[in-house]
């Protein structure tokens, strides 16, 4: 079956820098799309980055110029390298992908920007 899995959060202090990953499986990995999305407590869940299976990237406004997607198809895993953070980036980060019509989430990792 299909699964995602987060890793990489923690505790950072602000205009510090995180990598998060994502490892997917049960599915064929390299021919779709990806996203990075994350959730601030008491906020709905928003949009924070995508690359398509031929790597073409788009991101939300918030993060342009700060954070980077990228995907290595040969270990199934997207990357968000996140630079320069900010206290109002702290957030559940979830990895996400649409496969065969059906949604798939992952469990989320923790970034938490504070001095």
């Amino acid at each position: 079956q299909v699964q995602l899995m987060e890793s990489g959060g923690n505790l950072v202090q602000p205009g510090g820098s995180l990598r998060l990953s994502c490892l997917a499986s049960g599915f064929m990995f390299e021919i779709y799309p990806m996203r990075w999305y994350r959730q601030a407590p008491g906020m709905p869940r928003e949009f924070v980055a995508s690359i398509s299976d031929r790597n073409k990237t788009n991101y939300a406004e918030p993060v342009k110029g700060r954070f980077t997607i990228s995907r290595d198809n040969a270990k199934n895993t997207i990357y968000l390298q996140m630079n320069n953070l900010r206290p109002g980036d702290t957030a559940d980060y979830y990895c996400y992908s649409l496969v065969a019509a059906r949604e798939y989430w992952g469990q989320g990792t923790q970034v938490t920007v504070s001095s």
